[in-house]
């Protein structure tokens, strides 16, 4: 028996890194989900390689409609959704003198935009299915549960964009929290620290990503930073995708009906914050 039997699940930007490790748990724990990534290749071979029922919905979650096509896309292939992780997400980083009104708003609409449309398109179906069981006397509950970061919690020097966002989605959390609680729906954050991704690799390496505009952003964190990082780490490494995604797992299961707009900070102990 896995700990979510029976569930249907949407997990955005779940091709690589933290997402695809939640994805791969879930499906390891017996739900059925969808993969969902900018780049519908590598959506469509990661779903492949993912040993359970899958099914693929690509394409840029900003673009109008996409995230009601997401949804509509999710109860096509499997009937139903119980648990939806907003996780898609990438950074644009500038100091913020220099951090031009695209740069902003492009963070604010993946990180906080698109988390509180893709509520929007799940409350129709989830409040309506909830009233009924409510008639009926049965408690089911189903889970949303947005990312946060870290630097949505403390800032962080380069990212005033990015902390913009990030902190927006905790305040969509605990309204929804507030607002869907009668209805039997877990609305929690996860805020992630230093996990290895191609976010955090190395700035050296190159490596970069073309946002959904059509411009290039480079990737990455500069090695000296990377190491200052880790020394702020009481457990002394960065988590690994699966280590961050098994908190995750937590939340989407059974085992975290009474949790309830929290945000869970996975960050192996990090300092940072201006108070610590």
């Amino acid at each position: 028996m896995g700990l979510l039997d029976g569930k249907a699940a949407i997990v955005t930007g779940s091709a690589r890194g933290i997402g695809r490790a939640t994805a791969e748990l879930f499906a390891a724990e017996g739900a059925k989900v969808l993969i969902n990534d900018l780049d519908a290749d590598v959506a469509e071979q990661t779903a492949s390689e993912i040993d359970g029922e899958t099914a693929v919905f690509a394409g840029d979650l900003t673009a109008a409609g996409a995230c009601d096509d997401l949804i509509a896309a999710a109860v096509e292939a499997f009937g139903q959704v119980d648990i939806v992780v907003n996780n898609a997400g990438y950074t644009w980083d500038g100091v913020a003198h220099k951090v031009t009104d695209e740069q902003f708003q492009a963070m604010l609409d993946i990180h906080t935009v698109v988390p509180f449309r893709v509520a929007r398109a799940l409350a129709p179906h989830w409040r309506e299915a909830a009233k009924k069981e409510r008639e009926e006397g049965v408690e089911t509950f189903r889970k949303l549960i947005n990312t946060s970061s870290t630097t949505g919690m403390f800032g962080n020097p380069g990212q005033v964009n990015y902390a913009a966002g990030k902190a927006g989605v905790v305040g969509i959390t605990k309204t929804l929290a507030k607002e869907w609680g009668q209805f039997k729906i877990n609305v929690n954050a996860v805020a992630f620290g230093f996990v290895e991704t191609r976010l955090t690799a190395a700035k050296e390496e190159g490596a970069e990503i073309t946002a959904p505009s059509g411009e290039k952003i480079e990737l990455g964190i500069p090695e000296q930073l990377r190491t200052m990082a880790q020394a702020v780490i009481p457990l002394g490494r960065p988590a690994t995708p699966t280590e961050a995604a098994s908190p995750v797992l937590f939340l989407a299961s059974p085992l975290s009906n009474y949790v309830h707009g929290q945000v869970l900070n996975i960050t192996g102990g990090m300092f940072g914050g201006m108070y610590t």
